[in-house]
């Protein structure tokens, strides 16, 4: 039973300690995806240019429909808070939501074919 104990202490104590090696390691490509880190920090900036602009977080996702919106509100909110203790007032844009979401043009109807006329005459059997 002694052999046993021993044993057991032995392999508890060697998976204990290589786990413990392994957290120190910087395996790569275990972290996240630099495109992703990317495209989050981009939605930060967006969102706190949304901010500095005087615009309203909605409309900024609106403009931004393919950011990431909780990234655009992080964004937002940092650049308000930041804009607020350091008294900042914000520059009022030229450009409307109406200039840049412009509804798409209808489509001209295509024309119908004219149906043949009936051909008079003999019929095939």
């Amino acid at each position: 039973m002694h052999i046993l104990n021993a044993r057991f202490g032995r392999a508890l104590l060697l998976s204990a300690l290589s786990a413990w090696t392994l957290t120190a390691c910087d395996i790569p490509g275990m972290g996240p995806d630099p495109k992703e880190l990317q495209r989050i920090e981009e939605a930060k900036a967006i969102g706190g240019a949304c901010r500095h602009a005087l615009k309203g977080v909605e409309d900024c996702y609106l403009l931004n429909d393919k950011a990431v919106k909780s990234a655009i509100f992080e964004g937002w909110k940092d650049m308000d808070a930041y804009m607020r203790e350091n008294k900042i007032e914000g520059q009022k844009t030229t450009v409307t939501i109406e200039e840049v979401i412009k509804p798409e043009p209808p489509k001209p109807a295509e024309p119908e074919p004219e149906p043949e006329p009936e051909k008079k005459g003999r019929r095939k059997r």
